[in-house]
């Protein structure tokens, strides 16, 4: 294989912290046998929980399992991978810059690559509207995806965003500090939590919420080429993937419309002996 596809390293110290992370939110995990064990393909997920986002470690590694030494990619904002020590680590870990060169490469390369469509615009949305898939409107999976004829799986998550309590994106004061332009970003988040109360941006504590994830069968219109160029298809398949994206997260919140009493309870029917017994209070 050449030593320039982004290969995760299965031994890579950060994957032992990694797991015992995602397993707070005591993580599920179905249709993971609709991504290929090989070969390209771009999953796209719906983003939570602002820095926290469980949803995109349970993914990962659900896609790296699956994929043992094939290329398997996430995406990062370039101010990650850009801090010492980080990005390298994040690097061997397989992760790749947020552009469209870096998805294309990733995919040419016969890559699985994970991105979210959504960004910080999805992952920080009020808490009010955890239960919504938000792209944004942006289309650029869609138009990659055409141009290199690769089918697209979405990962459908949910619970994620129930274990912060987002109050608001914050649209004005990330205008007044000019973050558009200074980190490419919209947002500026506030929210309510423990350690800091009410606060802007800060890491508030995170609730054990349990988060489920749903990888899907390959979209239909994503088993076709198509042109890129093609406005009304681009906004067609925009459509429909959110809407299929949409119908499940229904379904997932209609299974778990509790996430963080869910999570509650398997913490406890994991506790030993007799204890475990305290899970059916719930």
């Amino acid at each position: 294989m050449s030593e320039t596809k982004a290969i995760p390293d299965p031994n890579h110290p950060l994957l032992p912290v990694a797991r015992a992370y995602t397993n707070y939110f005591t993580p599920t995990v179905t249709g993971i046998e609709n991504v290929p064990t090989s070969g390209p393909a771009l999953i796209i997920g719906n983003h939570s929980s602002i820095y926290w986002a469980p949803e995109v470690w349970i993914t990962f590694m659900a896609m790296m399992d699956r994929r043992p030494g094939e290329p398997t990619n996430g995406v990062a904002h370039e101010i990650l991978l850009r801090a010492p020590g980080l990005g390298d680590s994040l690097r061997k870990f397989g992760v790749i810059p947020a552009s469209q060169e870096a998805a294309s490469k990733g995919l040419k390369d016969g890559g699985a690559v994970m991105v979210y469509p959504g960004g910080d615009w999805e992952a920080c949305r009020p808490w009010t509207d955890r239960g919504k898939i938000d792209f944004a409107g942006r289309k650029g999976f869609i138009r990659l995806a055409l141009k290199l004829g690769v089918p697209v799986i979405p990962a459908v998550a949910n619970g994620g965003h129930d274990s912060i309590f987002v109050l608001s994106r914050g649209e004005r004061t990330a205008r007044i500090l000019q973050l558009d332009k200074l980190v490419r970003s919209k947002v500026f988040p506030y929210t309510v939590g423990v350690p800091f109360g009410i606060a802007p941006i800060l890491p508030q504590i995170p609730l054990p919420a349990t988060v489920d994830v749903s990888f899907l069968p390959p979209l239909d219109w994503s088993t076709q080429p198509g042109d890129p160029d093609d406005t009304n298809a681009v906004d067609a398949h925009y459509e429909h993937t959110v809407a299929t994206m949409q119908t499940e997260l229904d379904r997932l919140r209609a299974e778990t419309p509790n996430p963080v009493a869910t999570g509650i309870k398997n913490h406890l029917a994991a506790l030993p002996g007799p204890l475990s017994g305290l899970a059916n209070l719930l």
